[in-house]
């Protein structure tokens, strides 16, 4: 029995992790991706909006266990009870550098670098005895954790996500999580912020209501139709960012203020997040294509454990993890999300050994 995992990020170590911890030898497991450090393009991310927070709360963390978690760890070194009381009352948030650690930590307890190899796959077939890479297996069992499919961009402009300076006066595009980051950050640098947005942002602790971490929420959002659970999603994907004085004091200065459209001769950069879509992940547009799987709007159809229906069985897995597969958990561009994809992977490679 062989199986794969596609992709070198967050999402893809949670995986391994899980793989690792449910028994899966390193050897049993080959991992492809484009770089060895999985933290490596959220860390450039994080560093470039100088993020010093997580905003993923008690389950913020790679290891495949539930605990101990990020803050037991702080609450040891700290000799402090207080990161636990926040993490009981869903308030805890590590910062960067702790989970960074930790992601190493994962990274090399499991034995990733012993399952890593160097390359992107381009494509994946199904065949006999489960699925080839590229040509290469077969693998009975594979896991495609691809990650975000590239900024959006607009021309001209610098990403929030891009490394970057400020200018004296700075158009910020964008009303989410990175939006809201740049605003405190120019203005902290000293420049004259100008929000550009069409609508109030959302304000809420995390991206995705905690509900729709719970069994009892997602078996209501899996007995959605198509097209409410596609319409849940779009929701759920509307700019915002947490609540809280934090956040908010910042802005209550005349350096600040709202408009419809960026004034001339100012920087502008672009906090718009990311492309939406199967159809911007040039793998999984090809899969779709190749296999006829089906689709709703800008998501692949998944099964409730995130596997690909038409192409799993008792014998062989393809599942989605990461922002792909939301269509079977909501919030799966989180590492709450990954570790959900992940368990449900690991159970059905157990039933088949």
């Amino acid at each position: 029995m062989r199986c794969a995992i596609v992709g070198s990020g967050l999402a893809a170590i949670a995986g391994y992790a899980t793989l690792r911890h449910g028994g899966l030898a390193a050897g049993e497991i080959t991992v492809f991706g484009t770089d060895e450090d999985p933290t490596a393009q959220w860390r450039a991310r994080a560093e470039a909006i100088r993020q010093r927070r997580m905003r993923s709360e008690s389950d913020g963390h790679l290891a495949p266990a539930a605990f101990p978690g990020l803050a037991v760890r702080e609450a040891a070194r700290r000799g402090s009870l207080r990161p636990l009381l926040a993490s009981v009352a869903d308030r805890y948030h590590p910062s960067v550098d702790d989970f960074l650690a930790h992601a190493d930590e994962v990274r090399w307890r499991s034995g990733w670098q012993r399952s890593f190899v160097e390359r992107r796959v381009e494509r994946i077939r199904a065949v006999d005895g489960g699925f080839e890479l590229d040509g290469e297996g077969p693998f009975a069992h594979v896991l495609v954790a691809t990650g975000h499919p590239g900024l959006a961009r607009i021309p001209g402009t610098v990403h929030a996500y891009e490394p970057h300076e400020y200018a004296s006066r700075v158009a910020i595009v964008g009303a989410g999580m990175a939006a809201a980051t740049e605003w405190l950050n120019a203005l902290d640098a000293g420049a004259e912020v100008i929000s550009i947005r069409r609508r109030e942002p959302l304000r809420r602790p995390l991206n995705v209501p905690r509900p729709y971490f719970s069994k009892r929420g997602l078996a209501g959002y899996h007995a959605l139709s198509d097209e409410r659970r596609a319409a849940k999603l779009r929701e759920l994907a509307a700019p915002s960012y947490p609540p809280g004085p934090a956040w908010d004091k910042p802005l209550e200065t005349e350096r600040f203020r709202v408009e419809l459209e960026p004034p001339a001769g100012c920087q502008v950069i672009a906090a718009t997040g990311f492309k939406q879509g199967y159809r911007h992940d040039p793998l999984l547009a090809d899969l779709v294509e190749t296999h006829a799987l089906a689709t709703h709007g800008r998501w692949i159809v998944l099964d409730p454990d995130s596997t690909v229906p038409s192409l799993s069985s008792d014998t062989r897995t393809l599942a989605l993890a990461g922002i792909a597969a939301q269509w079977a958990f909501p919030a799966a561009d989180t590492i709450a999300g990954a570790k959900y994809s992940a368990h449900a992977f690991l159970r059905r490679i157990c039933r088949t050994r």
